[in-house]
């Protein structure tokens, strides 16, 4: 059961309109979900975004960061300096020793905790400032995420999602190689409406993410791209053609959700 009002009702009901058809996902030779760790691994020189700048602006020096659906620690690592506590939450175990190896390198020790957000937020302490960048989309039951995510930040949140779904950019592959159409939405308008209807009115600014080039080489790509279109490694060739050239993941246009939290 979805809580929330109209719009997160909405943002649940096409979220659903995502599911891969069960005759494809039968046919698929392994699981179309999850990441390699190193599409999300922690930059050495993190990228100057609105979504760094906000939780910099409101972080003090040697604060507490709580990073949701942390994946290797891009954003949260990312805040380390001025930042001197980090704590992690995700699904993944491989994901969050990534995370720690990262931190520990960088003179920080990060707490982690392996789970689902807002299941485990009675395990986590308030941060002052807390971030989850590219999450949002994969929360069907929005309404409690976010507030678990306000009850826990001292002095701002910060959500990082892109302007459209994260899955849309496939869906001239989905189009070719299974004949299927897919959905466009939700995207950002959907997220600020199901925000304030959660009563938060957050702050809004688009950006260019810069592109990953160097967190997977071509044929990584291809092969996640393959596996998310529940195919097998004989398509990659195919794959391969119809991706943009280039290694990684091309740029894409994203937003920084922002508000703070009243003391």
């Amino acid at each position: 059961m979805v809580s929330g009002g109209p719009a997160a009702q909405r943002w649940a009901e096409q979220l659903a309109s995502w599911a891969i058809p069960e005759e494809i996902l039968a046919r698929a030779p392994e699981s179309p979900w999850g990441f390699p760790p190193e599409l999300f691994a922690a930059p050495d020189q993190p990228p100057d975004t609105p979504s760094r700048r906000r939780a910099l602006e409101a972080l003090p020096e040697g604060g507490s960061v709580l990073d949701v659906g942390a994946g290797a620690g891009a954003a949260g690592l990312a805040l380390v300096p001025p930042a001197g506590r980090l704590t992690a939450v995700d699904q993944s175990a491989t994901m969050l020793e990534a995370l720690v190896a990262k931190a520990g390198a960088r003179g920080v020790e990060a707490q982690t905790v392996t789970g689902t957000w807002p299941e485990v937020a009675g395990q986590v302490g308030p941060a002052d400032v807390v971030v989850c960048h590219h999450v949002l989309y994969n929360v069907a039951d929005a309404a409690p995420f976010v507030a678990a995510l306000t009850e826990h930040a001292r002095r701002r949140v910060v959500v990082e999602i892109t302007t459209a779904h994260p899955q849309a950019g496939l869906n001239h592959l989905w189009r070719h190689f299974h004949g299927l159409d897919r959905p466009e939405g939700p995207g950002l308008e959907d997220a600020i409406a199901l925000l304030r209807e959660a009563g938060v009115e957050p702050g809004a600014e688009r950006f260019e993410r810069p592109p990953r080039a160097g967190d997977l080489d071509r044929r990584s790509h291809v092969a996640f791209v393959r596996r998310r279109l529940c195919l097998d490694p004989s398509a990659d060739p195919e794959v391969d053609r119809l991706l943009p050239p280039g290694a990684g993941l091309p740029a894409t246009e994203a937003a920084c959700l922002w508000w703070d939290v009243a003391p």
